[in-house]
């Protein structure tokens, strides 16, 4: 019974359109994902502390197409 329930309902989501079914399926994807939040406000530390450092001159930024050229370069080794 559930398997046609599932059936029925994705075929359903799948006659939306494109940008619904991409914001359906990121909502899903979200809530199969565990948030470790202690690893979260880690993350939002190192972001803030790097923004004051950016801000404060005392740390350099670099070009977006200096950045993705240095990926492209390893993704190719």
């Amino acid at each position: 019974m559930a398997d046609r329930n599932a059936e029925a309902i994705a075929d359903q989501l799948l006659a939306l359109p494109s940008a619904d079914r991409a914001r359906l399926a990121q909502l899903l994807l979200a809530s199969l994902e565990e948030r470790d939040m202690g690893a979260a406000n880690e993350w939002d530390d190192e972001i803030a502390r790097r923004g004051a450092e950016l801000a404060g001159g005392r740390l350099a930024g670099l070009p977006a197409e200096q950045v993705f050229a240095e990926v492209e370069r390893r993704l190719r080794q």
